[in-house]
């Protein structure tokens, strides 16, 4: 069984707050090799990135220490080596910056997102019929 300390400070109080900034580059590459490998450490991490990005171990620490603050990271102990896991899965991640462009771009509203999302190839409307049926039926 795996312990994870949580850490809470002033900055993310609400659950929706916390997801509020949207993610830089190389967050969402911390996130996405973690979402990818599970359980890493800071040096597992910053051999990973090396090729794209040359980090110095303090800089890996902070930006861990920053996202688990904003809640998207958790950490135990193994000795002296902290391990660092996702605390959301991805695909609520990825829900949240969705929510954020109908929000900044779609006066709020989901029919305008995927209305836009039809007219702009991005999606097919065959697939919105597909998805809307999907919900219905709850499979």
């Amino acid at each position: 069984m795996h312990l994870f300390a949580a850490h809470v400070t002033d900055r993310n109080v609400t659950e929706r707050n916390r997801f509020k900034r949207p993610l830089t580059e190389l967050q969402q590459a911390i996130l996405d090799f973690v979402w990818t490998n599970g359980a890493v450490s800071s040096e597992q991490l910053r051999e990973a990135l090396r090729p794209r990005h040359a980090l110095k171990d303090s800089t890996i620490r902070t930006l861990l220490r920053r996202l688990e603050a904003r809640g998207y990271l958790r950490h135990r102990r193994e000795g002296k080596v902290f391990i660092y896991e996702a605390a959301v899965a991805q695909r609520s991640v990825a829900a949240r910056a969705v929510e954020q462009i109908i929000e900044r771009f779609c006066a709020g509203s989901v029919e305008q997102f995927l209305v836009g999302m039809v007219d702009e190839q991005v999606v097919t409307a065959d697939a919105i019929r597909k998805l809307a049926k999907k919900i219905r039926t709850g499979s």
